[in-house]
């Protein structure tokens, strides 16, 4: 009988040759296999919903947050959304292949960077199968082969979603193995995945802040860190107050359970107890959970009080933690404190202070007076991505097929040696 860890590098070694093969493929057969899926995942949603609801049942039994089954649910409307996530990807250039920065030495060579995939990408991620699609898609539009164990929670709507998959890319005559899953729940299938380093070249973890902690702790594979998302709105002095409303409302409430939400806001004291009146009435209509600072509790005194601990926590439920503060110096020292430099936010009128929150916040994606929700791949034109990078090397922000791509070196001669 084959044990997990046989099992796992066999889908390496099965995934290196498919990275191969794939390195290869023409952009109108990649364009022609993402169409085939995105019209597959649609004519096959029943199926997909039949899947997804077996998990929403399990997870409902296990106690999953409300905030968690929303990230697990996957409805025709989703579905929808992940085809078209696929079609945008159809309508942006392949980069694999594309040279860059060619110039001719005094010699007579030409030397260039050509931008190739990275060959096989391991992605552990929980809860959302929507990423199963999305991490399938691109890389495979990249030129990467993938291996993609998702949450326990997930396993039924992960499974239906690679075999429509892998049954698009065999109708083609590509490689079965260029998109794998593991199929096993066990917490070693994650072990194991963490050493293959003879099998995957770059590790993407995406899920809570202790998964991403174990990945960076325990991997011998490079890993690009993805995915915590504790986010902030400063609402600076004179700030448009309607404005300050409507975008923390929405940062907030529209899907509490992403990285994208905010979880931390910071008000201005010369414009806090107007606002925070305001926003209490508008946030509790939607059953958000306040919890303040000692300064925000003598506005609100009925909400509960903010501990050390809240600063740091990125909640992915309705609730806000939220801190008075006397400037934007101290705004920008408390994200920079607490913050995992994913995304954040200023609310104001000016425009001095606003380019010192963009050039002094510590993040990817940095924002005037609009929401953090925004960041989101299919949002910033990327079609769709695999994640959101918070480290600085390689790739930052949403990843999309650039960034699942690395260059090398490429020189023409005609005969040049070296003295």
């Amino acid at each position: 009988m084959v044990n997990l860890r046989e099992e796992l590098i066999f889908q390496g070694k099965a995934a290196k040759e498919a990275a191969r093969i794939l390195a290869d493929v023409s952009t109108d057969v990649k364009n022609r296999v993402l169409e085939t899926l995105a019209a597959n995942l649609e004519s096959s949603a029943p199926e997909i919903v039949g899947e997804n609801m077996k998990d929403l049942r399990a997870g409902e039994a296990a106690g999953l947050s409300r905030a968690m089954l929303d990230r697990l649910e996957l409805n025709p409307r989703r579905i929808e959304a992940m085809a078209e996530g696929l079609l945008a990807l159809v309508s942006l250039p392949d980069p694999v292949g594309e040279i860059a920065e060619m110039r001719r030495m005094p010699n007579g060579l030409q030397i260039g960077k050509m931008r190739v995939p990275l060959g096989v990408v391991g992605m552990i991620y929980e809860a959302r199968p929507n990423v199963t699609i999305d991490a399938a898609g691109l890389c495979f539009k990249a030129g990467n082969a993938v291996i993609l164990r998702g949450g326990s929670e997930a396993i039924n709507t992960n499974k239906i979603l690679v075999k429509i998959a892998v049954d698009v890319l065999t109708g083609f005559g590509l490689p079965a193995s260029s998109i794998q899953m593991v199929s096993s729940t066990d917490r070693e299938a994650v072990s194991i995945l963490l050493g293959m380093y003879e099998y995957l070249d770059v590790l993407i973890p995406r899920g809570g802040a202790g998964l991403i902690r174990r990945v960076i702790n325990e991997a011998k594979v490079p890993v690009i860190q993805t995915g915590v998302g504790n986010c902030h709105i400063y609402v600076d002095n004179g700030a448009d107050l309607d404005m300050a409303l409507r975008i923390v409302y929405n940062a907030k409430t529209s899907r509490p359970g992403v990285c994208n939400a905010v979880e931390t806001l910071l008000v201005h004291q010369d414009l806090a107890g107007d606002y925070l009146t305001r926003l209490y009435d508008l946030l509790c209509k939607n059953q958000v959970e306040l919890r303040g600072c000692p300064r925000t509790r003598q506005i609100l005194p009925q909400i509960k009080p903010a501990d050390e601990h809240d600063w740091y926590t990125e909640f992915l439920d309705c609730v806000l933690a939220v801190k008075i503060v006397d400037s934007l110096d101290e705004a920008i020292a408390h994200i920079n404190t607490y913050g995992t430099k994913h995304s954040e936010a200023i609310i104001t009128n000016d425009y001095l202070n606003s380019q010192r929150f963009l050039r002094e916040v510590d993040a990817a994606a940095v924002y005037i007076n609009a929401s953090t929700r925004f960041t989101d791949g299919n949002q910033f034109g990327l079609g769709a991505e695999i994640g959101i990078s918070t480290q600085k090397l390689h790739a930052r922000g949403p990843m999309g097929l650039e960034e699942l791509t690395t260059t090398k070196y490429v020189i023409y001669g005609q005969g040049q040696v070296r003295e």
